[in-house]
């Protein structure tokens, strides 16, 4: 699938071990099915649940050309499962016994006899194996070769106006090979277009801020502005800095120190060095040291167009910027892809595990898992897995768009964060005071009202974007969430079998109390140079909450956390946690900002619009006591960076 960054600017939405997961996803070299008996193993979740009868247009060409990447499924999933789990559980005794990446490999990585078995299949089923490494074989042939190696036909399948094509059955591959393959991606082709040889664009158009503006939450009101709820509402913030977010969320005295933070995203800014350092300059921040950011970047890219390249350069530097402004001491290392599709963000992905670049990687990207095969999230659980039984954790961001009524037509939660083995990361709309000093967090979700022409009233406030969340239809309920999510959000879908629900942590995330960024755009006049702007977005709440990790990482002396799941909801209901609803201060008080925008979103030549910001209504999602589908299980306090330590 092609995936979307997860950002808003300014109001944009831009074993004697318990399993982990029960009856979670089964896949690949897990399943067991009579085709096995008759010498195939089914590859589950293989035909994609869009290729319907109905939607069925005939066979697809026996001359067409496919790519396909096969997955393999290492010498011992269930090891890795249960090795994953213990190592990851606080009442393990295995807990925190981590494998280098050469133990990881040797001990559940596919062997070279596998792969040989695989090469010899694929060849000899008249498919061209053109590279490989120790996680899948990359292959290509005509139609006709697909189908007799997989055991499928394709079809051509109309799907939201276009044609694409998709197995018409399930495929498999022999039993022969003994569950060497996982799975194989690349036999639909929808919706990932690639082209070769591209170059990245220049800086997107630039975007920046009008005031006024309150320096601290609530600080600047202005009472010729109309009352709403009762009150004049203050104008937003310019923009949080390091400083605010560190209170915020117990930094104390730890700086990350020792710790290394990954980010992965599409592409790669070719400003964002000079743009970080001029940041932290400008803003009080640590000054970067040498070798302190770094990057590791794919030997070419593609699909530069249909994924807006540029777009993810502020992504970039917004994942940047906000860890070393919560943690400025860590050592960043930005591992890009070489697209926004699946295959080249596993690539990433699979670059940090493989290498160890970091205990704490911050994924500020996702996808409605509609758009989610049980084929593609098999791969990522694999590689999440495998960076659990190393002791690396992963981070995504839970989405902008509530539960996705409203972007989609239907009620789902976002992808990979959706996956037990990744911690989902939701939204807040934060109050810090003029002292530093935290004052209140409820859930993120706005509504949006503006001024009328009279200058006297605001328009009734209608619902913009808010933290993703809610329940999976793809995964069952993992075991750290028994007992603790609530029976009404585990079992939403309907049904007896409880669910996974999402988000597990939350942090600061409204544009409208965001992250004050700085990144180098391209201006109307045709000048490329620096500016900075406020932005939001879960992909905000993602690197904070790493940065926070970081934080907490060198309280243990340097210990890693690993996969954070059973550690964080171990903590549910301590002193660790704000517990974020979306009426702090009673449910007689509504919270709301004022905001004065660019008509051109860069300067007051076309004029200016006021507007209103309401808090706390993220579509059909609540922020509530205890556990909830907007802020997980809350947001992190001082008490849970040093009280991590104690692990």
């Amino acid at each position: 699938m092609r995936f979307e960054r997860k950002r808003a600017r300014a109001g944009l939405v831009a074993a004697a071990v318990l399993p982990l997961v029960a009856g979670a996803l089964v896949l690949g070299a897990q399943s067991a099915t009579a085709d096995q008996a008759a010498g195939r193993q089914l590859l589950s979740g293989t035909k994609p649940a869009w290729a319907t009868t109905g939607s069925d247009k005939g066979a697809t060409a026996d001359a067409g050309q496919v790519t396909v990447r096969v997955y393999l499924a290492g010498r011992d999933a269930a090891g890795l499962t249960a090795y994953a789990t213990a190592v990851s559980d606080p009442n393990s005794a295995s807990y925190g016994k981590y494998l280098t990446p050469a133990q990881a490999q040797s001990r559940f990585g596919a062997t070279q006899a596998q792969i040989s078995a695989v090469t010899d299949w694929l060849n000899s089923a008249g498919l061209k194996v053109t590279g490989s490494n120790q996680h899948y074989l990359t292959a290509t042939g005509d139609v006709a070769a697909a189908e007799k190696t997989f055991g499928t036909q394709l079809h051509n399948y109309t799907r939201n106006g276009h044609t694409y094509h998709a197995p018409a059955t399930t495929a498999s591959a022999p039993a022969s090979l003994r569950g060497a393959v996982l799975t194989v991606s690349g036999l639909d082709n929808a919706p990932k277009k690639s082209t070769h040889d591209d170059v990245l664009p220049p800086p997107e158009a630039a975007f920046a801020n009008s005031g006024p503006f309150s320096s601290s939450y609530g600080s600047n009101v202005d009472p010729k502005l109309p009352k709403a709820f009762g009150e004049h509402p203050p104008y937003v913030i310019k923009g949080y800095t390091g400083d605010q977010l560190r209170a915020a969320y117990g930094a104390g005295p730890y700086t990350g120190k020792g710790v290394k933070v990954a980010l992965t995203d599409a592409y790669a800014s070719p400003t964002i060095a000079q743009d970080a350092a001029q940041y932290a300059k400008l803003h009080g921040d640590q000054k970067y040291k040498s070798g302190q950011l770094t990057q590791v970047l794919p030997s070419d890219y593609n699909s530069t167009e249909d994924c807006d390249a540029a777009g993810w350069y502020g992504e970039e530097t917004l994942d940047v910027e906000a860890v070393h402004a919560v943690a400025p001491d860590a050592g960043i290392v930005y591992v890009g892809g070489a697209s926004c599709n699946d295959d080249d963000l596993l690539d990433a992905l699979s670059t940090v595990v493989d290498h160890h670049l970091a205990d704490i990687v911050s994924n500020s990207w996702g996808d409605i898992e509609e758009n989610e095969t049980p084929d593609v999230a098999a791969e990522y659980d694999q590689v999440f897995k495998l960076g659990a039984a190393e002791g690396i954790g992963f981070y995504f961001s839970s989405g902008d768009n509530g539960d996705n009524v409203a972007s989609s037509g239907t009620k789902q939660v976002d992808t990979p964060g959706n996956s037990p083995w990744a911690t989902s990361v939701g939204g807040t709309s934060l109050g810090v005071g003029r002292h530093n000093e935290y004052e209140f967090e409820t859930g993120w979700g706005t509504q949006k009202g503006t001024l009328s022409a009279d200058g006297k009233s605001w328009t009734t406030p209608v619902y913009t974007s808010g933290a993703g969340g809610g329940t999976s239809q793809l995964y069952a309920q993992p075991a750290y969430q028994r007992g603790i999510v609530p029976n009404a959000l585990a079992l939403a879908n309907g049904g007896t079998v409880k669910q996974r629900v999402e988000p597990d942590i939350a942090a600061v995330a409204d544009p409208t109390t965001g992250f004050l960024v700085g990144q180098t755009q391209t201006f109307s006049d045709g000048s490329v140079k620096y500016g900075e702007y406020r932005i939001g977005g879960t992909s905000l709440a993602s690197p904070v909450i790493a940065g926070v990790q970081a934080l907490a990482e060198q309280a243990r002396h340097g210990r890693s956390i690993g996969f954070a799941n059973p550690l964080i909801y171990s903590e549910y209901g301590t002193s660790a946690y704000h517990d974020v609803t979306d009426t702090p201060f009673g449910p007689k008080v509504t919270l709301a900002d004022a905001r004065v925008d660019f008509v051109n979103s860069e300067n007051a030549a076309d004029g200016t619009v006021t507007s209103l910001r309401v808090l706390g209504h993220d579509a059909s999602l609540a922020a509530t006591r205890g556990y909830d589908d907007v802020t997980g299980v809350g947001t992190p306090t001082s008490h849970y960076v040093s009280g991590f330590g104690r692990w």
